[in-house]
Parts: structure tokens; C-alpha cells; sequence
């Protein structure tokens, strides 16, 4: 496979006024600098059972230390959207990065791919939920009432808790992004080998691992496809919580996850990843510190606490996966009424990418 070098784009500086930011990222006002430190006062934990398709993110314990950013290692990046470039008709102008966003390197590039990375990612800013069953558009349409700007959507994988899926097509997506709604699509595939969830032990990895995740990276790509998500879409694998500091079980999610992660990235697709804070988020991270290719473009963490933290996640450094990697998933199984309708969901605060319909 050939190596491919892309240089990225620097990141500009937005003039946005403090409270916007604030307002669009719910909690600070943007992705903190390289080599800064996070200050926050840790907050509480939210208790409840575990969802059906979300590992329960823990509360960070008063008084745990937090990280200090360092230089980021090589990872999937999406590119910025072209300059003057607006989103579709009667949706907001694209998300500008926020004040205080991490400058990379000049040298900074992409892993190793077989194909070129789509032009523009479509990044989205804001608060976001996800269901196990895709709303119907007439929920979706009295859900406008809420701040709610991005839907989580479980489009395949064999590790589905909610396979099917009626609401969940084509006309579907392009109606809810003709709305302004930004789709987060998630895709649960085979599960690590020691995987704790009781619910996803029919689902572990097995054989090959490299040949698994291609082959269920391929089709996450296709179902995207047929759904009418274009090149460039973020596709986010699921992988519920397990115990990374078993070697055996860490190297084989790590090789079916890049694995994955490749087939997605050479069909012009990003990969994304979602993980607890405490299980698979710390494995990557640690794979990041270490140089580690064909890891995700984006990370969705489960830390379940009282207010989202996107900068603050203390299992990460400062700057990785910023200034547009990273979906904080902050409480999970609440229901919530919008417009008269109700749903049980999972809150999510987002600075990443997201599908492109159409």
C-alpha cells in the first residue's frame, strides 16, 4: 500500500464572541491550547442501569488528576471544510473552529490509506442524543422544540440491540437533514473478546481479527451507502466497555479497530470510534501516545456526570482529537418531552464530524 502524506491545514483562530462559544460547546469555551491544563471541579456521577446499546460512562472521582496535553501522534484527521463552502439550504453556516483551538504542527499528517481522504468533513457543534430506534420524523419534527441540533442513529452491525430499524431510511435522513438535524451514525459491530456487557457475548470477535474488521468496516460503508450517506460521512463503531489491560484481549480489539478503521478511511469515509472513557478510550489514547496508525478520526466517549466535558476528559490529553474530534457522551437512559413527544435517550455534547446526505 502506498503511503500517503497530507499536511494539515492550519487551524484558524475564530473570532467568535466568548459566549457563543460557550453556548455552542455547553461547558467551556473551546479546546484548550497544547500543554494547558484542565481545572474543572470534577461533578457528580449520574447512577442508572445501563442502556441497552451504551456502556455507562463513569463519573471521575473527586480529586483525580488530569492529564497534561502533549504533542498528538498520528491519527485519521477530517479536513476542513473549503473556505466560504456553506451547509445545505437553511441550515446554519458550518462550525468555525473556537477560540483557543490547539495549533498542530506543519508536520502533522494522515496514517498510512489507499485512498484519498474526502475534501471536507462536515463538522457540527452542539448537543446531540441518540435512541435505540430511530425517531419517527414526526418525533424528530416536534423535536425541534428542543436544543437539540444532532440525532444518534444505529444503522448496522451484528451487535445491534435495536436491529431493526422502520423509521431508519433514506427518505428518512434526507428529510432530517433537510429539517437541519446533523446524524451521527453508529455502527455496532463484533465486540472485544473480553467484552463485560452480558448482552454482547454472542457477539465477540472471532478468527482473524484484521479480517473481521475489514470485512465489517466494508460493510458499515455499504449500509451507509444504500442509506444515502455520501464520501466524507463519519461512521462511529461502537465498542462497549472492556478490559484493555488484558494483553491478549487489548491486542485483538486493537487489530480488528484499525482494521475497521482502514476499510472505512479507503472507501473515503471517516471512522469514528465509541468507547467508555475508562476502557476503550484509554486504550486508544494510549495507542496514540505510542504513534499508533489507523486509529479513528473522531472518539465518542461515555462519561456519564451532570454537565458534558469535551476538554476536560481526564483519561486524554488536552489537544488529542481536537479541535473537531470528540463527542461527549455525559448522561444516558433519561427520558426527555419535546413538542408533546417523548423518548428515552442518551445526551451528548459534539465537536466533530458527522454524515453528509446526500
Amino acid at each position: 500500500m502506498m503511503i500517503r502524506r497530507w499536511v494539515a491545514l492550519a487551524v484558524a483562530v475564530a473570532s467568535t464572541a466568548g459566549a457563543g462559544v460557550s453556548a455552542a460547546y455547553g461547558d467551556t469555551a473551546g479546546p484548550p491550547r497544547a500543554g494547558t491544563e484542565a481545572g474543572a471541579e470534577a461533578p457528580n456521577a449520574v447512577t442508572g442501569p445501563d442502556p441497552a446499546e451504551q456502556a455507562l460512562g463513569e463519573a471521575l472521582p473527586a480529586g483525580a488528576p488530569r492529564p497534561e496535553g502533549e504533542a498528538p501522534g498520528p491519527s485519521l484527521r477530517p479536513l476542513p471544510r473549503p473556505e466560504g463552502q456553506q451547509g445545505a439550504p437553511g441550515r446554519p453556516a458550518p462550525a468555525q473552529p473556537a477560540p483557543g483551538a490547539p495549533e498542530f504542527p506543519a508536520s502533522w499528517q494522515l496514517p498510512e490509506l489507499g485512498a484519498e481522504l474526502p475534501a471536507a468533513a462536515n463538522i457540527f457543534r452542539g448537543k446531540a442524543f441518540d435512541t435505540c430506534h430511530a425517531p419517527s420524523i414526526g418525533v424528530l419534527r416536534n423535536w425541534n422544540a428542543s436544543d437539540y441540533r444532532g440525532v444518534g442513529v444505529y444503522f448496522g452491525g451484528r451487535g445491534r440491540a435495536c436491529p431493526n430499524q422502520p423509521n431508519l431510511t433514506r427518505e428518512w435522513l434526507t428529510e432530517a437533514d433537510g429539517m437541519g438535524w446533523s446524524v451521527l451514525p453508529i455502527y455496532v459491530g463484533s465486540q472485544s473478546p473480553c467484552v463485560g456487557a452480558s448482552n454482547k457475548q454472542h457477539v465477540r470477535i472471532t478468527g482473524d481479527p484484521v479480517e473481521r474488521g475489514t470485512e465489517e468496516g466494508t460493510d458499515a460503508v455499504a449500509r451507509a451507502a444504500a442509506l444515502g450517506m455520501s464520501k466524507g460521512s463519519a461512521l462511529y463503531l461502537d465498542m462497549e466497555a472492556y478490559d484493555h489491560r488484558k494483553t491478549g484481549c487489548a491486542a485483538t480489539t486493537l487489530a480488528f479497530v484499525r482494521a475497521w478503521n482502514r476499510a472505512v478511511a479507503d472507501r473515503g469515509y471517516l471512522p469514528g470510534f465509541y468507547s467508555s472513557a475508562s476502557s476503550g478510550i484509554t486504550h486508544l489514547e494510549s495507542e496514540r501516545r505510542a504513534g499508533t496508525s489507523d486509529l479513528p478520526a473522531a472518539i465518542w466517549f461515555a462519561r456519564w456526570q451532570q454537565k458534558p466535558d469535551l476538554w476536560g476528559e481526564p483519561v486524554l490529553a488536552r489537544d488529542a482529537w481536537a479541535p473537531d474530534g470528540r463527542v461527549h457522551q455525559y448522561t444516558g437512559n433519561v427520558k426527555e418531552t419535546h413538542g408533546g413527544s417523548t423518548l428515552t435517550i442518551d445526551r451528548n455534547q459534539v465537536s466533530a464530524p458527522v454524515a453528509r446526505i446526500g
